[in-house]
């Protein structure tokens, strides 16, 4: 079974006397830095010079400093910057600070996992990783609750990284809810996973997939929008709150018959080979190179398949669609 930290476990009062810095400030970044801020602590936002953040994060009242300045400073540097881009900042902003003392924090194991950023021995290294977008992460904060957590240690200069990166988790509110232990490569390697074979990858290939048969099939595009698309939200929330058992007993028998009747036919042995595959590539390092490299490349193929999917009948079509639901939530930019 797995290990599961809650708030009896974690003491905030350990980071009282430290500087913690947030390096970004995007969706967890935000997030991170009013919740460790509200819980008592001494925050400073490290951000790149002419930032579009910056404004923001000094509204919010939080003090803004150079990513220099923030390694140079901070006890605990947490990185909440893009996995493409966490290289290159740690390289040109933060190496030259790490000294003995320091934690150097992340909430996805990519860089350290894959070895695109190696800490000196003599300081922490660990990672807090809510499982929930940083608007979530702050929503659930203010309202008394929390978003669970992943935490795992990769250095453990100190004798005390477990202790400081649950006092971290305390303080952005995952004690609330349960932090559970892992490990940098188990964290790294099934969120890859989960990506390319299901929460990205998988459904957005089925949907499109789908929605391509029944309008070469003659069907309205409409239809195939709401049938492939539009009502996943519906069978998703089902199975978020209750599993998949609650999503069978909530649909019609029929719709429950053809799940397990026609289910193992789109997913069958075929399938289950390629996802296989696709976790030799994430565990051997493959799918890391291809996408450092990719990114080395100014990601000409990345943008060009981007433009190509943003062009996808299934795309146009629900532009059109939600434009008729105003109960919809906007997406956040």
């Amino acid at each position: 079974m797995a290990t599961i930290f809650y708030d009896p476990d974690a003491d905030v009062a350990l980071l009282r006397d430290k500087l913690v810095a947030i390096i970004g400030y995007g969706s967890q970044g935000h997030a991170h830095a009013l919740n460790l801020k509200d819980s008592g602590l001494n925050v400073v936002v490290g951000l790149h010079e002419g930032s579009q953040s910056a404004g923001r994060a000094r509204e919010a009242g939080l003090q803004v400093v150079s990513v220099d300045q923030a390694g140079a400073d901070a006890d605990i540097i947490m990185m909440l910057v893009p996995d493409q881009t966490a290289k290159q900042v740690y390289d040109q902003s933060l190496v030259k600070h790490m000294k003995p003392g320091k934690t150097l924090m992340w909430a996805h194991g990519f860089n350290v996992h894959f070895n695109q950023v190696v800490a000196p021995k003599d300081i922490d290294v660990t990672m807090i990783a809510p499982k929930a977008p940083g608007h979530m992460v702050r929503q659930v904060f203010t309202e008394g609750s929390g978003t669970p957590c992943l935490v795992a240690i990769h250095q453990d200069a100190s004798g005390r990284a477990r202790d400081m990166a649950l006092a971290y988790a305390k303080g952005i509110g995952g004690t609330r809810a349960g932090v559970l232990l892992t490990t940098f490569k188990e964290e790294t390697e099934t969120d890859l996973f989960g990506e390319q074979v299901v929460l990205c990858g998988g459904i957005s290939a089925l949907m499109e997939a789908a929605y391509e048969i029944l309008v070469e099939a003659g069907y309205q595009p409409e239809s195939a929008y709401f049938e492939c698309l539009h009502e996943m939200k519906l069978i998703v929330d089902l199975m978020y709150s209750g599993g998949l058992g609650y999503m069978r007993y909530s649909v019609s028998d029929t719709a429950e018959y053809g799940d397990y009747t026609r289910g193992p036919r789109i997913v069958n042995d075929g399938v289950k080979a390629e996802m296989k595959k696709i976790l030799h590539e994430i565990q051997s390092g493959s799918f890391a190179r291809e996408w450092v490299l990719e990114n080395q490349a100014n990601r000409a193929g990345f943008l060009s398949m981007r433009r190509q999917h943003a062009e996808h009948p299934i795309e146009q079509v629900g532009r059109e669609l939600r434009a008729m639901m105003p109960w919809l939530p906007k997406p956040r930019e």
